[in-house]
């Protein structure tokens, strides 16, 4: 029996990692004839990925077929914001090699390289796949209706000849053949109509997933039926396979005792309150908000009367991807005396073991930042959203949500994070806040929690033999194996 090997290569991170790893054992558990080999590159000074692969414990069966290798972990030379790409680019030598060493040496008897599964900002790589003869496919992170974005966005831009700044700030909306309903400028992401090199550094990494020979896109059919249909209907495009909700539901992400301390504290607390009753505010792993409106939020949630667990961030330092961390005391940014008059009804807390506490029943509502995870999490569990989107393309999943599909509640749809820290952001008052959760935890009132109910049911569906993401796998693999039999 003739196998085929396959390289991952996630971009740098924690959260595409996770999803990559995610996929592969999938796959594997698919079929016998796949081997993995997923290459490992980190960010200065991250520790998480080491924590995350250490605690990887897959199923016996896949577990001789999935390997990683980690690549030389460099120096931050530079704050630039280009800093990512630079960090990839320098790491082309390296995959080159592994590559080579593959081609030469596969990892297992009888086993053939396939193809180059790239993660969706990692189409540099491209070159390495075109310069073995082997087909590269890509691994998109997030959902059918952002690819098919980026595909129009790829178009004006470079067909065209857009210049995408006309849409920053403005009130026109946007044909999208991938959106049953015009799109509004103002929910684009950010990096494509900025100043600057970074839109063309961006589109230009995008316009290269038109060379691939498909797209594994982290979505279901069933949740994005009329995306999925307009990009299945575009010969312009490489072949998509919605193989997801792709997962990882067992926060192995989240290392050390201390975190498995407060992890069992809120599992505790969560067990008291009743089932349906708790509103959960999180926001992701760049989440976090400056004291103003860390304050009315947190008069909305004691005006709401509202049981609450709340993940509270402290911001980091400027720069590129300075990641948040906990409080020492959260009085200092809280109203005073909110804890002593929220206490019984509220939790506020650091980290939060996310998919722990959306699986529990008390949980009946999810304020978040609307990164994919997290908003294929929340379908998952059938707990519905209020939206309060932050950078990325978390406006454009926002819009999607409540407009397009109708499984969301908006606080807001395009309020706007400055990430990088050099201006004050827009703050969002406490009424709009309250009012948002209100209508979240109403038991009646728009059908949101009811339509969210239903997409749980079909998000497992589709993964159970027959189901729509089934038989895309299905259709992936053998594809695969069609590389190495032709």
């Amino acid at each position: 029996m003739k196998k085929a090997e396959l390289v991952f290569i996630p971009s740098a991170g924690l959260s595409h990692l996770v999803s990559t790893v995610e996929t592969a054992k999938l796959l594997l558990a698919r079929d016998g004839r796949l081997s993995i080999t997923v290459l490992i590159m980190k960010l200065p000074k991250d520790t998480g990925v080491d924590n995350y692969i250490q605690k990887i414990n897959p199923n016996p069966s896949i577990a001789s077929r999935l390997r990683f290798i980690h690549l030389p972990q460099q120096e931050e030379t530079s704050s630039s914001r280009t800093f990512v790409f630079d960090l990839m680019k320098n790491q082309t030598t390296h995959i080159r090699e592994i590559v080579s060493n593959l081609i030469e040496q596969p990892s297992e008897a009888n086993s053939q390289l396939a193809g180059i599964v790239l993660d969706m900002f990692c189409t540099i790589y491209i070159e390495v796949a075109n310069e073995f003869n082997l087909p590269s496919y890509i691994f998109f992170t997030s959902g059918a209706c952002g690819l098919g974005l980026i595909y129009y966005l790829v178009s004006q831009r470079f067909e065209q000849n857009k210049d995408l700044k006309e849409y920053k700030n403005s009130d026109e909306e946007l044909t999208v053949p991938c959106f049953s309903i015009p799109v509004p400028a103002k929910v684009l992401p950010a990096v494509f109509v900025e100043e600057g090199p970074m839109p063309d550094i961006f589109l230009g990494n995008f316009k290269r997933l038109a060379e691939t020979k498909g797209v594994m896109v982290n979505t279901f059919y069933e949740l994005e039926s009329y995306a999925i249909e307009s990009l299945l209907s575009d010969s312009r495009y490489p072949k998509v396979y919605p193989v997801g909700p792709l997962l990882n539901l067992e926060n192995k992400e989240s290392g050390g005792s201390d975190r498995q301390i407060a992890a069992d504290e809120i599992k505790n607390w969560l067990d008291e309150q009743p089932e349906n009753s708790v509103v959960f505010l999180c926001f992701g792993t760049m989440g976090s908000f400056e004291e103003t409106q860390v304050k009315e939020i947190a008069i909305a949630l004691e005006r709401s009367g509202q049981r609450f667990l709340w993940s509270l961030r402290k911001p980091g330092g400027k720069g590129p991807m300075q990641l948040p961390t906990d409080y020492d005391n959260f009085e200092e940014v809280l109203p005073e005396g909110f804890l002593d008059r929220t206490k019984g009804i509220g939790k506020v807390i650091g980290w939060a073991p996310q998919v722990a506490v959306l699986s529990h029943a008390a949980v009946g509502g999810f304020v978040s930042h609307c990164g994919w995870n997290s908003t294929l999490e929340s379908v998952w569990f059938g707990v519905p959203i209020a939206t309060f989107p932050l950078y990325a393309e978390q406006q454009l999943n926002a819009f999607q949500l409540v407009k397009e599909l109708g499984i969301a509640e908006a606080i807001r749809i395009d309020y706007v994070r400055d990430m990088k820290g050099e201006k004050p952001s827009e703050i969002v008052g406490a009424e709009e806040i309250e009012a948002a959760i209100r209508r979240l935890m109403a038991e009646e009132g728009s059908g949101v929690r009811e339509k969210v109910k239903e997409m749980k049911k079909k998000s497992r569906m589709a993964l159970e033999e027959g189901g729509s993401s089934f038989n895309a796998q299905s259709s992936f693999i053998e594809d695969v194996i069609r590389n190495i039999d032709g």
